[in-house]
């Protein structure tokens, strides 16, 4: 890409989208582009919000590759023998594994309790109490926080190790990613603190020391890139396979619909474009991107900004028709 159209990228970026922190664009396995914002640098990772439930995907394929987890059809109480099923309760004892990955789980509210959970001294606990109700399985019911969480205890249950120490041994150490240890959140104060600390790095954990699976980790863009990248090798890394390319398939194809938002299709925690592509999506705007057809990895790191502007209509629009050639 010449210096023209870098600097068109660079100045579009700080008018129109002036909380991002880095930006990594890959093609055909190379890196073209790679700029930071922000007072940010190459070193300092971000909280990804809701990208953390796509790489969480990715620990659950891994964990079935290696026969921790049957299948995404184990139903979730397998893994929580103790739960008591109250009379009012049965439609908890028929949703599965694949249910909370594909956003097809009812839970017992309209809208989620952000502030019960997050206050919750045993997230797990109350996310079973929430898990259920009179809504249907199979109809589509997006899960920020409580219920996505289930899928970092079931991980924990099957593999009998935390979810960092999985993870930093079947993917991150693999990929030369570095999540180095737990981050602890003793109150709001302390959870809003680390979210603009651009030193912060690591995976928040809940006070049962579980870490968070539907947000709380923090990557830097490169390594946000090499979550693409893994994704677009069908799962190969350094001529080794880390995830199996049947889970990178199933992963990413449709198995549930988010008609209140735009009909947009959804595999397990990815979110589905159109036919040749598919992103992790996080708030404020954090996304990997993966374009199968044109070879293509894009990955936006960003500040929180409530209602930031559409990274996919930026990439559709923007970025991507400077790679055609």
């Amino acid at each position: 890409m010449n210096q023209e159209k870098i600097k068109e990228l660079d100045k579009i970026i700080n008018k129109d989208y002036s909380n991002i922190t880095g930006l990594v664009i890959q093609k055909n396995g190379t890196k073209v582009y790679e700029n930071y914002f922000n007072e940010y640098t190459v070193d300092n990772p971000i909280h990804i919000y809701s990208v953390t439930k796509s790489i969480v995907s990715t620990l659950i394929g891994i964990a079935i590759d290696e026969g921790d987890i049957k299948s995404v059809d184990q139903r979730v109480l397998d893994f929580f023998p103790y739960y008591t099923v109250n009379a009012g309760k049965k439609t908890i004892q028929e949703i599965t594994i694949k249910n909370l990955l594909t956003m097809t789980a009812p839970y017992k509210y309209k809208t989620e309790p952000y502030e019960k959970f997050f206050a919750s001294q045993n997230p797990i606990q109350d996310a079973l109490d929430l898990l259920g109700g009179d809504g249907s399985i199979g109809e589509f019911n997006y899960s920020a926080v409580g219920g996505t969480h289930l899928l970092s205890g079931i991980l924990a249950k099957a593999t009998g190790r935390s979810i960092l120490d999985f993870a930093t041994e079947k993917l991150f150490s693999p990929l030369g990613i570095n999540v180095p240890s737990n981050i602890v959140l003793r109150n709001k104060e302390e959870h809003f603190a680390v979210m603009s600390d651009k030193n912060t790095s690591g995976w928040a954990v809940d006070p049962k020391g579980l870490n968070t699976a539907g947000w709380g980790l923090f990557l830097t863009p490169v390594e946000m890139a090499k979550i693409g990248q893994l994704y677009l090798n069908n799962g190969v890394w350094n001529d080794k396979q880390i995830v199996s390319a049947e889970w990178m398939s199933e992963s990413t194809r449709e198995h549930s619909c988010c008609v209140q938002w735009g009909n947009l299709a959804y595999g397990y925690l990815w979110w589905l474009i159109d036919e040749n592509s598919y992103a992790a999506m996080g708030d404020g705007g954090n996304i990997i991107y993966v374009n199968t057809k044109n070879q293509m990895v894009i990955s936006i790191a960003s500040l929180f900004i409530p209602e930031a502007k559409d990274r996919i209509e930026f990439i559709k629009g923007y970025i991507e028709p400077m790679f055609e050639i």
